[in-house]
């Protein structure tokens, strides 16, 4: 295990950058938590809001022809145009009822969008209460350029980030509420099998991404809390009353946070853990030409560090 080394910490005039997306000029995008997508430019402070979904922007990625995939806790899936600040509606309905919990997404390389709903029963206000009760309730899908909708897994407990294997023979699918990773197969002998990808993980799993070195990064929010565990052990009516505290009487999440970089055979690369000095619930993680940035559900800033070697 390594601890996170020099970071440096880049505020976005806003709060809540939940997930970070660079591209290949240095700029950083990041959704807030008052609808905003802004652009952090390379080496400087210049920060442009670039569109308002009008909602809750967690999950983003790059889509065709020059637009921002946006996954919108509020709004559902939407491609945003940088250049105008222009917001289409991709998916707003899955399964004939609206989406209540959109998170993250990834994107292949001929257009097709796997994206995930956390929950069936609690939005992202209330994230919190699916972790107490596990509903099982998120799931994936798959939306094709014609923009058909599929699912392709449910019952996941708290379904987070998704991300494709460097060749896309498949997807992998954080379940938060479960510390693990699933993987659904995409090509080959075992089209459509789902299976364990990473289990049994040490801190809860958020954002996923695959970056440019081939590796799958997967974020850590914090490490288990021993309180929930045993809040979750309790019989329906007590957990019931533990969601009505107010959050601050609520199992949290302590301020050490943590990343893997996982290769697609399932071996870690790299694990970092740890506390960052005016940075904590590490939501999402990209790495670009050898740098990491990190984003947060509940800070103020991003953080960058170099690639460990």
């Amino acid at each position: 295990m390594t601890r996170f080394g020099d970071v440096t910490l880049i505020p976005v005039n806003g709060r809540g950058p939940e997930d970070v997306l660079a591209d290949g000029e240095g700029s950083v995008y990041t959704g807030l938590d008052d609808g905003r997508i802004v652009r952090i430019h390379p080496g400087t402070t210049r920060i442009d809001t670039i569109a308002d979904t009008g909602g809750r922007p967690l999950g983003l990625e790059f889509l065709g022809d020059g637009e921002l995939l946006v996954c919108d806790a509020h709004r559902g899936l939407l491609a945003v145009s940088p250049r105008t600040g222009d917001v289409r509606t991709l998916v707003t309905d899955v399964d004939g009822a609206a989406m209540l919990f959109c998170n993250n997404a990834a994107v292949a390389a001929d257009g097709t969008i796997y994206f995930t709903d956390s929950s069936t029963r609690y939005p992202i206000a209330r994230w919190r209460d699916d972790l107490i009760e596990q509903t099982g309730t998120g799931r994936l899908y798959r939306r094709t350029p014609g923009g058909a909708v599929e699912r392709l897994a449910d019952g996941l407990q708290f379904a987070n980030g998704v991300a494709l294997a460097p060749d896309e023979s498949f997807v992998a699918v954080a379940e938060t509420s479960a510390f693990r990773v699933r993987r659904v197969w995409l090509t080959g002998e075992r089209a459509g099998e789902t299976e364990d990808f990473l289990t049994d993980l040490a801190g809860f799993p958020d954002n996923i991404a695959t970056g440019s070195d081939g590796l799958i990064w997967v974020s850590q929010a914090s490490p288990r809390v021993a309180s929930l565990s045993r809040v979750r052990r309790l019989p329906a009516p007590v957990r019931s009353l533990v969601r009505r505290l107010p959050a601050r009487l609520q199992p949290a999440p302590a301020r050490t946070c943590g990343v893997l970089g996982v290769a697609a055979d399932g071996t870690v690369v790299h694990r970092l853990s740890g506390e960052i000095d005016g940075f904590h619930m590490l939501t999402g993680v990209r790495e670009r030409d050898g740098t990491l940035y990190f984003g947060s559900l509940v800070t103020d800033c991003i953080a960058r560090m170099r690639k460990p070697g």
